[in-house]
């Protein structure tokens, strides 16, 4: 392999959006930085079989129903 192309491979924190943490191995930020999920597997329908409800925090869901409350939506 070609030397100097690859990016710095180095431990992260992973924030789950129910708070739970992990380090991990990752390409992103610098070393001991810490990323925030949005969204992840314990909170998605696509993982959760449609059970989980997306939680949205003042998006495009707060919108739309503030936009359309008197109609019933």
């Amino acid at each position: 392999m070609k030397k100097e192309i690859h990016p710095d491979y180095h431990m992260i924190e992973v924030k789950m959006t129910d708070g739970t943490t992990y380090q991990t191995r990752s390409t992103w930020g610098k070393d001991g930085d810490s990323m925030s999920l949005d969204i992840d597997p314990t909170s998605h329908p696509a993982w959760t079989g449609g059970s989980s409800r997306l939680m949205d925090a003042g998006g495009r869901v707060s919108k739309f129903k503030s936009k359309y409350a008197g109609l019933g939506f």
